[in-house]
This record gives C-alpha cells, sequence and structure tokens, in this order.
C-alpha cells in the first residue's frame, strides 16, 4: 500500500482524524496543542496521527489534500482544516453541529 493510499484509509476508516505534530497527551507544537484541546472539548473521540514519527506520512499529507501545514482535521474523510479555522468554528458552534452529526 502506498502513503497515498494509507492516508486515504485512515481518513475514510475514522470518522474524525487529526494529524497533529506529536500526540494528543504530548503535542509539539502550539497549533497541534490548539487542535487536540478543541476536539477534546468538543466530546469526541478522534483518531490522533503523529506526523513526525512517520516521514511518509508528513510529507504525503501535503500531496493529499494540498495543505500543506500541520495540524490537519479530517471530518467523515473531508479536511475541514488547521488550528486556526477549528478554533473559529468551535467558536461560532459550527465545530460541534459538524461532530454531532457523526
Amino acid at each position: 500500500m502506498n502513503t497515498q493510499e494509507r492516508i486515504h484509509e485512515q481518513v475514510t476508516g475514522h470518522p474524525v482524524v487529526l494529524y497533529m505534530k506529536g500526540t494528543p497527551q504530548f503535542p509539539q507544537c502550539g497549533y497541534s496543542a490548539t487542535a487536540a484541546q478543541v476536539l477534546k472539548a468538543c466530546g469526541t473521540d478522534f483518531f490522533a496521527v503523529n506526523v513526525l514519527a512517520d516521514q511518509e506520512i508528513f510529507l504525503g499529507l501535503k500531496d493529499y489534500a494540498n495543505w500543506p501545514t500541520f495540524p490537519q482535521l479530517y471530518i467523515k474523510g473531508e479536511l475541514v482544516g488547521g488550528a486556526d479555522i477549528m478554533r473559529e468554528m468551535y467558536q461560532s458552534g459550527d465545530l460541534q453541529r459538524m461532530l454531532t452529526e457523526l
């Protein structure tokens, strides 16, 4: 299985996927920490992938959705965005609505 297939399998095999630097328990950048905190505040379970632990995923994700930075949030296989977008969506209530529709 090539990298693009692995990414596709991850984002379609889990309702909510967060590609981040580090883990939800030990984020390794401020944006990843924010993203994980937002999802925790929503009370949703999510599948987290530490891109620093897998160089192929780190490089492949930049091409997968043409989004060059991390974190990256996928809901139902679709890219939602990074930490800033997640924070704005959380503040407006849009993220919570998306997650309750799962």
